[in-house]
């Protein structure tokens, strides 16, 4: 007997990964941290200190981000000379963009069907 899944169910190997989505998410939520990706996606890799220069908050506070975009794999280090380089993980926010083109999709095709049964009833 063939077993038929239902076309929303997909196998492990193509399902998003959620936890480590919404860790990235989380992440990304913070203002400062989405400064310094901004900033890196820009300029490319940097120091600690290139990105502390001009930002409103401390160096210390600049490491403690880069620390928790390391945490969800949006940010990698290494070292430079006496100091940390920082660049971002580009296939990591590539899968952090393939989940919100899914999710865009899902409501795309949601709008579309909502605007054919509009259509349907109109007289």
């Amino acid at each position: 007997m063939t077993r038929h899944r239902h076309p929303a169910v997909r196998s492990t190997a193509t399902r998003p990964r959620y936890a480590e989505t919404a860790l990235a998410f989380a992440a990304l939520g913070d203002e400062t941290r989405l400064r310094l990706v901004t900033r890196l996606s820009r300029e490319g890799p940097l120091s600690i200190t290139q990105l502390a220069t001009g930002a409103a908050v401390t160096r210390q506070a600049i490491t403690k981000h880069l620390e928790a975009l390391e945490h969800a794999r949006i940010a990698e280090s290494c070292r430079g000379g006496r100091e940390r380089i920082w660049q971002l993980h580009p296939e990591r926010l590539d899968e952090v963009r393939l989940h919100l083109q899914q999710i865009s999709d899902h409501w795309d095709a949601a709008i579309n069907r909502l605007r054919a049964l509009v259509e349907e009833e109109e007289p």
